[in-house]
């Protein structure tokens, strides 16, 4: 198994704290999961996610905790006994050894640690996720989760930790590619002052929606700038990138899943 073209992100992370994205390359899967299929839910065969799996352990040197994601908000802590199959959508640990994974394809990754790097955290954002209920979703979630968690006693969440948070943001399917409904453009206007910019009218009421720019406001708003990764450029669509990136609509609902981990070594 082989790593060589899997994203290492491009950030100012301190030392200590590694990530990276798998593309769709370097496992044993067969197609239309070739080759790097890592979701155990797809249709691929058992052994060859578990093969794959184990591959990917053994390269990061470190423990993936596989979630059970549902496009809601929950936010799992990671320890060392973590098994895999918890529900929840995004996940947070302080503990050496444990990444932080979350499994996408077409969905927005969003990695985050702190400049001390004693804490790192995972959210998979999709747009159901992202939007959240009454402006509170999987950013917000995590984004509380993770200052708790980290935060000395006697001093204010968002004075403190916000400016000292690093985010990256891996592919997810770009702004020319995403088409939703008018429900979806609704979803967001209705707590995101700002969303309209990122949605162009197309035909019969649809929207090409930009799901990283979506996403990019929310960390803004929530008082964290130093964002790295996905800029809503071509190169970042997993839906226009075929050869590197699984994509569930561009492929129709079959095929693989990448895997956004994060990991204190």
């Amino acid at each position: 198994m082989t790593s060589t073209d899997w994203l290492q992100p491009v950030w100012p992370a301190p030392t200590g704290v590694k990530a990276v994205f798998t593309t769709r390359s370097g496992g044993i899967s067969n197609a239309p999961w070739d080759s790097m299929n890592l979701g155990d839910h797809v249709g691929d065969l058992p052994e060859h996610v578990a093969a794959n799996r184990a591959g990917l352990q053994k390269i990061i040197a470190g423990r993936p905790v596989f979630l059970k994601q549902v496009h809601g908000f929950g936010v799992e802590p990671l320890s060392s006994t973590t098994p895999h199959g918890r529900v929840a959508d995004a996940c947070v640990s302080t503990q050496r050894g444990v990444a932080c994974t979350i499994m996408v394809a077409d969905c927005l990754p969003v990695l985050l640690t702190n400049t001390d790097g004693t804490a790192v955290a995972a959210a998979h954002a999709g747009w159901r996720g992202l939007a959240g209920m009454d402006g509170k979703g999987v950013l917000e979630a995590v984004f509380t989760a993770f200052q708790v968690s980290n935060m000395p006693l006697g001093q204010s969440i968002r004075a403190r930790e916000a400016p000292e948070l690093i985010a990256w943001l891996g592919p997810c399917i770009g702004p020319a590619a995403f088409e939703v409904g008018a429900e979806v453009k609704a979803a967001f206007e209705a707590s995101q002052p700002d969303a309209p910019q990122f949605f162009t009218a197309t035909h019969n009421g649809k929207f090409l929606a930009d799901l990283a720019g979506l996403a990019r406001a929310r960390l803004r708003a929530l008082g964290i700038t130093q964002m790295y990764g996905n800029d809503s450029s071509g190169a970042w669509c997993t839906a226009d990138n075929p050869s590197n990136f699984f994509s569930h609509r561009r492929d129709t609902g079959v095929t693989g899943r990448m895997a956004a981990c994060i990991w204190l070594s």
